[in-house]
């Protein structure tokens, strides 16, 4: 099948990530398929956050995969893959000052301008696929309380875009990536979205428990862990802790 006949409109879905679970589990959907909805009121993000969006004036989408061979030994692998792309894309409009936010966030400045929600189906102990959650503010300029450090390609470029027309570049852009990884891949990736990653080598507070402590980002290790230093070197895995900004 084609891109474009992969790439579906909806007009208003509850979760486009729960619309494609369902198609996934009914057995109605094929690598690389992708859902666009004008209107979302279900949204959700991390740790059962919801994700709000004016209808009809961002991305919100979300392409199902199938992860190969060589995902299947890492999987922070194909999580890099796909933040990195979805990284470079919104780049492509904001310029500098576009990061990665550990785990999945995409961020201009300290703005919040994206999120990815990635939910892998098991079969046992067999990852069989990637349900893969993207949202990303294209022309809304105003945000509620909750979320006012936001921002998006509107703000950012002062102009207006077409979602559906971005939407497709990206899907394009992503299923490409994917389906284009060789075993040299995997360096290439970790680097860039260290390259990119939000607050590297600064001092940052992050809470653990009920605790909020000062650290340095060092990294994000192959496992997806993130790397930081202070009297000593440690490793949070993304549940562990929250940033506190």
């Amino acid at each position: 099948m084609s891109h474009s006949e992969l790439f579906t409109i909806l007009d208003d879905v509850e979760s486009t990530n729960n619309y494609a679970m369902a198609k996934v589990h009914a057995g109605l959907a094929v690598h690389g398929q992708a859902w666009f909805a004008k209107d979302q009121w279900g949204g959700k993000g991390q740790r059962d956050n919801k994700w709000v969006s004016n209808k009809g004036e961002n991305i919100i989408m979300t392409i199902v995969f199938k992860p190969g061979r060589l995902f299947k030994s890492n999987m922070f692998f194909f999580m890099a893959v796909v933040a990195s792309t979805c990284h470079q894309f919104f780049a492509e409009f904001a310029g500098e000052g576009t990061f990665l936010k550990w785990p999945n966030d995409i961020l201009f400045n300290d703005r919040k301008a994206g999120g990815i929600l990635i939910e892998n189906i098991m079969s046992g102990k067999e990852w069989t696929w990637s349900v893969v959650g993207i949202g990303i503010n294209v022309n809304q300029v105003g945000f509620d309380v909750s979320n006012l450090q936001a921002t998006s390609l509107s703000n950012i470029c002062n102009k207006l875009f077409d979602p559906i027309i971005l939407a497709k570049k990206l899907h394009v852009q992503l299923v490409n990536n994917i389906e284009g990884v060789i075993d040299t891949s995997r360096d290439v990736y970790f680097k860039y979205y260290n390259d990119n990653l939000f607050k590297k080598g600064e001092i940052v507070k992050l809470k653990k428990d009920n605790i909020i402590f000062s650290t340095r980002i060092k990294e994000v290790n192959a496992n997806g862990e993130l790397v930081t230093f202070d009297s000593m070197e440690r490793q949070f895995n993304s549940g562990d802790i929250k940033w506190v900004l």
